[in-house]
């Protein structure tokens, strides 16, 4: 089983209420940056994160109204994988997940790519990746500044189906840059909206009704085209010989069509949660082996990196026994802070729930746990920070699961 790490860098209070400064912020991921390469973490993900959470609740749609602080405090996820490969000798590093509607589209960030790679790949020695995970954005917010908002009644009325085909529309243009074409807008994929598309039959029709009134017709139309969102004559993105080789692309998606269609284009990955259903994850499995670009070899589990909150708890002067209890108390407390600021409520609920997808408890629950839920060619994405400022501590847990866990869970899977 392979181990990776999850930075949130995430500014908002801890269950103690603690919010640290800024500056605090960087040098307490930056020690758990170094840590993590001398454990032996195999990839380092950030967290991304654009414009304030705080701003955004005066905002006539705020999407996180209640969470107090910052999301996140990477902005720029290039420069925060330079200090990282700087401090490092052996980790590489990944985006989790970069927002190519965000930061000036799909075209700005693919030109970044490249020029990233272009001076990180300038000594032949150098053969750690850059991961660049994409999406479309968790958070709409911070990509509606750049244009992704609805353009007329029927966008609008269609959007929260459409924003995915925007999304779609984005990634194909990104990849084909990667990979050095030369494209305009005239040969990027249509965006047709039909029923299948919508989540119910209502859904739907309310987009055709908007479509027939906002064209003056006079019957409902059995699909709706909608204009590029990009629009643009013959374009390369420079530098062009980067060494592709150290770039691995890894989407933020669950839609399967999605999923097939950018491996048309290049290699990429997929990312899933800890919470995703065992049957969504072997179905993803499935449908990888058959349709990952050849280019990328044969499709394996370690591929599909999943994330998981640990809360491990190896303090000294604890008997084992009070070790797994003051695990569970650390996980409620930080599970339900993140529901209160998520929602404004805290859902008994939905904490049990959470709870069930972390891995709690003392060493050898959690090693237990693990073996248990994952299997042993899985790659986890390892979450130490999670409503936890207090980078002592991080780091502890963080060695006790990289020198006591991990040895434990790969010892018995031989």
């Amino acid at each position: 089983m392979l181990f990776d790490i999850f930075f949130s860098i995430s500014q908002t209070p801890d269950t103690s209420g603690h919010k640290p400064s800024e500056n605090q912020m960087f040098s307490n991921f930056l020690d758990q940056v170094e840590l993590a390469d001398e454990l032996g973490f195999g990839v380092g993900w950030v967290a991304q994160a654009h414009l304030s959470t705080e701003i955004q609740k005066r905002n006539s749609k705020p999407v996180v109204p209640h969470y107090p602080g910052e999301v996140g405090l990477c902005t720029d996820f290039f420069q925060i994988a330079q200090k990282m490969f700087s401090r490092t000798k052996r980790m590489e590093v990944g985006s989790a997940v970069l927002s190519i509607l965000a930061s000036g589209g799909p075209i700005a960030i693919a030109e970044r790519v490249g020029s990233f790679i272009a001076l990180h790949g300038m000594q032949e020695e150098e053969c750690r990746r850059l991961h660049i995970g994409f999406s479309a954005g968790r958070f709409e917010f911070m990509a509606r500044p750049y244009g992704i908002v609805p353009r007329d009644p029927v966008e609008e009325e269609a959007w929260p189906a459409l924003r995915g085909q925007v999304f779609a529309e984005a990634a194909e243009i990104f990849l084909r840059l990667l990979n050095g074409e030369i494209i305009s807008s005239d040969m990027i994929r249509d965006t047709i909206l039909t029923r299948e598309n919508f989540r119910s039959d209502e859904d739907w029709s309310n987009v055709q009704k908007a479509s027939m009134k906002h064209n003056e017709t006079n019957e409902l139309p059995d699909f709706i085209e909608i204009p590029h969102r990009y629009e643009f004559e013959e374009i390369k993105t420079i530098p062009q010989e980067w060494r592709r080789e150290l770039l691995n692309l890894v989407l933020g998606s669950h839609d399967p069509k999605l999923q097939i269609e950018v491996n048309k284009w290049r290699p990429v990955q997929v990312f899933n949660l800890s919470i995703t259903p065992p049957h969504v994850i072997d179905a993803t499995h499935e449908r990888m082996k058959e349709n990952y670009h050849l280019d990328g070899g044969e499709w394996n589990r370690s591929m599909m990196p999943r994330t998981i909150m640990v809360f491990v708890n190896d303090e000294d002067g604890l008997t084992p026994e009070e070790q797994s209890l003051a695990a569970k108390r650390e996980a409620k407390a930080a599970l339900s802070t993140y529901w209160s600021a998520l929602e404004g409520t805290i859902d008994p609920a939905k904490v049990e729930r959470a709870s069930d997808n972390a891995v709690i408890g003392n060493i050898d629950e959690v090693a237990e746990q693990i073996m248990n839920r994952f299997h042993s060619s899985d790659r986890l994405m390892c979450w130490f920070d999670f409503f936890n400022h207090d980078s002592e501590r991080v780091q502890r847990d963080m060695t006790a699961f990289m020198t006591k866990v991990a040895p434990i869970v790969n010892e018995v899977r031989k």
